[in-house]
């Protein structure tokens, strides 16, 4: 039987779930009103803040979950998954019409395959949408420093992802988590130092709960 970890079972599923990123949803909404498919998006955060669940979210839109594809890292994407992905994006599929492909830790690309991804964000079809997350840390450093990342950015919605005044917001949520699931132990306070000892990683704080470190 698969585990289920917490942030997987407690992962949002709807924007309205996205605790304390409320200036991007409110761009990622805008950009939806004009089109789901035909785009290109580039989210960055710190980790645990998000990006994967909004760009699923965002994938949801207009694709249904058979048709979503998600690669981990940026090392999956092969010139041989390339051409794979440029023949598939061809056909629409079948329930919503749409494909999406979500390319996790995108600052690891490399030269030969951003040079693949620039032709085809120019001719991304209207029942289609790519997503790239990336963290902060690895955005400074794009890609590798033979790599000029300004082209491939420009053909992206970039949205940003904010890493403060989350403490409070993720400490509430992982306590009510905790209580729930029958691991909770501790005042709110010590939800708010977990919190600034994950910098504000919520990931990382629901793993910690899950381990039975917030039992008293």
């Amino acid at each position: 039987m698969k585990t289920t970890t917490l942030f997987e079972k407690y992962r949002p599923t709807t924007f309205d779930d996205v605790l304390g990123q409320e200036k991007a949803i409110n761009k990622v909404k805008l950009l939806l009103a004009r089109g789901w498919g035909g785009r290109a998006w580039w989210l960055s955060g710190a980790s645990g803040t998000g990006k994967t669940t909004i760009a699923r979210i965002i994938a949801g839109y207009g694709a249904d979950d058979f048709y979503i594809t998600e690669y981990d890292s940026a090392d999956a994407m092969t010139a041989a998954e390339i051409s794979r992905l440029e023949q598939d994006m061809c056909y629409l599929a079948p329930g919503k019409g749409g494909r999406a492909y979500i390319i996790n830790e995108a600052h690891g690309l490399r030269k030969p395959m951003i040079r693949r991804l620039l032709g085809l964000l120019e001719r991304i079809p209207n029942h289609v949408c790519i997503i790239f997350t990336t963290t902060k840390t690895g955005e400074s450093s794009l890609f590798d420093e033979q790599v000029d990342a300004h082209p491939l950015l420009s053909r992206c919605a970039k949205i940003e992802l904010t890493n403060q005044g989350l403490a409070k917001v993720f400490a509430e949520h992982c306590r009510q988590i905790a209580t729930v699931e029958n691991l909770n132990g501790k005042p709110l306070q010590s939800y708010i130092k977990l919190a600034q000892s994950c910098k504000n990683n919520c990931r990382q704080m629901l793993m910690t709960i899950e381990t039975g470190d917030m039992l008293l």
